[in-house]
Formats: C-alpha cells, structure tokens, sequence
C-alpha cells in the first residue's frame, strides 16, 4: 500500500485502518510484535506518523504499548472475551432500548432492509460462512448498528463501535475452528421481529442470549485452536 502522496495525518489514518483491518481479521496473531521500523518501511511513511496509528489501536483496545518496547496486537483470553460479552449487553441493551423509544419509520425501514439483505446471505448452516466470513461480517455489523440507530447517542455509538470490533476479532480468531449447529438467523429474525414490536425487554432478553451463544461458540473454538496448537 503507498502512502507517499498522502499528508501527515492521511498517511497515519492509512496505516492505522491498514493495521486495524488485519488485527480485526485475525490475519495478524494475537500478541505479535508491531515493529515500527518494519511498518515505516512497509507503508513509506514517517516514523511519528506509524507511531501515532500504533498510539490510536492502543486507545481502541486492538494494541498495547510496551515501556521503551515499542507495540504488540492485543491478546486474547477466554476471561477476556466473556467480560467483553457482559460489557457489551449492558451497551447494547441500553442503546436498543433508546432506539426503540425514538425509532421512527424511517428506522423501521433501515432494520427491515438491513435484516433482509443479511438474511440472503446467511447459510443454513454456521460452517457455511468460513469462506464468506468477511462480507458476511458486513452485513451483520449494518443489521445491529441499524437496530441501534435511533439510540440518538454520539458516545454511545462510539463505545459500540470499540466493543463490536474486539467481538469481532474474537469471532475472526475462531472461524477455522466451527462448532456446532446454530440458526444464527432464526436468531437475527426474532431480535427484529422484537425490536419493531417496540418490545424493550424482550429485545434485551434475546440480544443478551445472542451475545452469550456466539462468546460460548468462540470458547469452544478456542479451547479447540489451543488443542490443534500443542
């Protein structure tokens, strides 16, 4: 990727998105290093500018800075992935919750096109999605954030966005390794079937439940990526 004929802060914004979609896609290992004179020669860019983007992904969670070290990717753990989980439904239930109270047509529009375009894309069966991970990913992400978009909250979008994007690290971290079946979009159907009814606590109830499944289906893919490793 050149960087070159991009300003300052172009250029750190380049880097940083670049570093952030190979974390977030787990093409990058957990607890690697992130050396800063390898990225300044990989993206042709000043050393201030790729220390900067490493700074942002520490502030987003997706790094850590190491005293007189330089930077790692962020590990992973199972205790981790569990509290993300519990944090996230708390979030998630209290942005739902806004969302639906303020929800208009326009917002009903948005979660009934975002289901239907997810839902096409959605296999039968969970294992299905290995080879379409990421553009699956896409449209999920869209159906949440369209069930949420009504919530009317900068901070709370913005806390989202963080918790949703570690989430998704851990699910991109487990896909090689899928266990189980699971309707996963039986699931989708009933949170927007609740959240246009303007049923608060069932909306909540299912959204936590979903959240649950999908953390118990990543430990078991850990458990078993820890196995295939020894």
């Amino acid at each position: 990727m050149s960087t070159t004929s991009l300003g300052p802060k172009s250029q750190t914004l380049a880097v940083f998105e670049s570093i952030r979609g190979e974390i977030l896609d787990a093409r990058v290992e957990p607890g690697s290093r992130l050396h800063v004179a390898s990225l300044v020669d990989r993206y042709g860019v000043s050393q201030s500018a790729v220390r900067e983007a490493l700074s942002r992904l520490v502030a987003d969670g997706l790094a850590i800075a190491l005293d007189q070290k330089g930077f790692r990717v962020a590990p992973v753990s199972i205790a981790d992935l569990h509290d993300l989980t519990e944090s996230r439904i708390e979030m998630e239930c209290v942005s739902l919750r806004r969302s639906i109270e303020r929800g208009d047509a326009a917002w009903e529009a948005r979660v009934l096109a975002a289901y239907h375009e997810l839902s096409r894309s959605t296999p039968v069966a969970v294992a299905e999605l290995q080879g379409a991970m990421l553009p699956w990913a896409v449209l999920h992400r869209r159906f949440h954030n369209a069930l949420v978009s009504a919530a009317g909250s900068d901070w709370l979008e913005r806390f989202r966005e963080i918790m949703f994007d570690q989430s998704e690290r851990y699910r991109m971290l487990s896909v090689s390794h899928p266990v189980g079946p699971r309707d996963v979009n039986a699931e989708h159907r009933a949170l927007m079937d609740a959240a246009l009814e303007r049923n608060v606590d069932k909306v909540n109830e299912l959204v936590a439940a979903h959240f649950r499944e999908t953390a118990n289906v990543v430990t078991a893919a850990m458990e078993q990526r820890a196995k295939d490793a020894k």
